[in-house]
């Protein structure tokens, strides 16, 4: 019968109980330290691009432009021609309208709520889906035409869309929700 007693006799003894044994191996770290000097770049570099590259959206081909509208909170209308695809969300930052759009389009907030102008037009958009519906009920300023800016994609059938910014939105967060201790 092994017992952890007769396993530790088995082991092999040390030169001394106080000093390890050295490997003529270099160790772990050594290895390591001198892989990431001799990879790491001498310079790094830094790059910048134009605002008008951000956003995720690509001008639109010829003949194959879009047109919509946004009204801001202040009421001046903003006219675009976009490639289909883009969603408002997207479109709208990259034009630096004021929508914030906090969780960068993932259907997890309300900041980019955005009103369908035109009920006809509101029809055309594929309907909501639940999660959409739940982000919209934090909405700030709510309506029947209320639509989440990022999951509305441009189509043929969306060409001349108008849409309005609501006068605010409600950045709602799992922090507001908890209980405040003094």
């Amino acid at each position: 019968m092994v017992t952890p007693r007769s396993a530790i006799r088995a082991l092999p003894k040390l030169s001394s109980p106080f000093r390890p044994v050295r490997s003529p191996a270099p160790s772990l770290r050594s290895f390591m330290a001198a892989r990431i000097r001799h990879s790491a770049p001498a310079l790094r570099t830094f790059t910048t691009s134009r605002a008008s590259q951000h956003g995720h959206i690509h001008p639109p081909k010829p003949g194959e432009e879009l047109n919509i509208t946004f009204i801001d909170k202040e009421g001046r209308h903003h006219t675009f021609q976009v490639s289909k695809g883009d969603n408002l969300l997207d479109i709208a930052q990259a034009n630096d309208l004021e929508m914030e759009g906090a969780c960068g389009g993932s259907c997890a907030c309300s900041t980019c709520h955005v009103i369908v102008k035109d009920p006809d037009m509101y029809d055309k958009i594929p309907e909501a889906s639940d999660d959409e519906d739940d982000m919209l009920d934090l909405a700030f300023g709510l309506t029947e035409t209320s639509r989440l800016g990022c999951q509305v994609n441009m189509t043929k059938e969306l060409d001349g869309l108008v849409v309005q910014l609501p006068h605010m939105s409600r950045n709602m967060q799992a922090a507001d929700f908890e209980d405040k201790k003094r």
